[in-house]
């Protein structure tokens, strides 16, 4: 066999051994592409799983939060709002949005910013009911008891009777105790036990002053 004849015959099982590997890398890359194609699909399966939880426990938060919010407002208010609670991606994140509804007809139902479009009793009726009812969400397996001082100090005297009801009702509904810390005797209308605390000389006394 002459020399060029070698030659060409070594080149050519170089260029087989080449193309084998190459045929060889091909097959793996189709196997890893199949892979990744199933799991893109078992990903994106699992979002749309998460995404459907995500929904639904969204809306289960809105429609118990707005609702004692809401609860809480109509029960001190002639006129209440309605607290509206949506929730919104930004920045790649979820944040929930609060605004007050007008108890109106129709059309005239425009969401407005508690803080820029009702009086300072209202945001804290709102505040309180929603405090109230994310701490219940929170803890629903410790002791039901929760420590309120001076609650509803913005909202005006002639309110605090339906407010001391309100903070009952609240309390009868969540099955949790409430121990209110107030110099207002309108907000205890409502009380089951009320106590009075006088110091004198660093020395507090305590009288029990009605039991319902």
């Amino acid at each position: 066999m002459s020399d060029e004849l070698r030659r060409l015959r070594s080149s050519l099982d170089r260029k087989k051994g080449q193309r084998e590997r190459i045929v060889s890398d091909l097959k793996q890359a189709q196997a890893d592409r199949e892979k990744t194609e199933v799991l893109l699909n078992d990903l994106e399966d699992a979002r749309l799983v998460l995404q459907t939880v995500a929904q639904m426990t969204q809306q289960e938060l809105e429609y118990k939060i707005s609702e004692l919010v809401t609860l809480a407002l109509e029960a001190v208010f002639p006129d209440p709002y309605q607290l509206d609670l949506s929730f919104e991606l930004k920045r790649g994140k979820t944040e929930a949005v609060l605004s007050f509804v007008p108890n109106l007809p129709g059309d005239e139902r425009e969401h407005v910013d508690p803080l820029d479009a009702s009086g300072g009793g209202a945001v804290d009726v709102a505040a309180l009911a929603l405090r109230v009812s994310l701490w219940s969400l929170q803890n629903p397996k410790t002791r039901r008891t929760l420590i309120l001082d001076e609650p509803l100090r913005f909202l005006s005297r002639d309110l605090q009777p339906k407010a001391s009801a309100m903070l009952r009702e609240i309390s009868r509904r969540l099955n949790l105790q409430m121990i209110v810390v107030t110099h207002e005797p309108n907000l205890l209308e409502a009380a089951d036990k009320v106590f009075e605390v006088n110091r004198s000389r660093k020395v507090s006394k305590i009288t029990s002053l009605q039991t319902v």
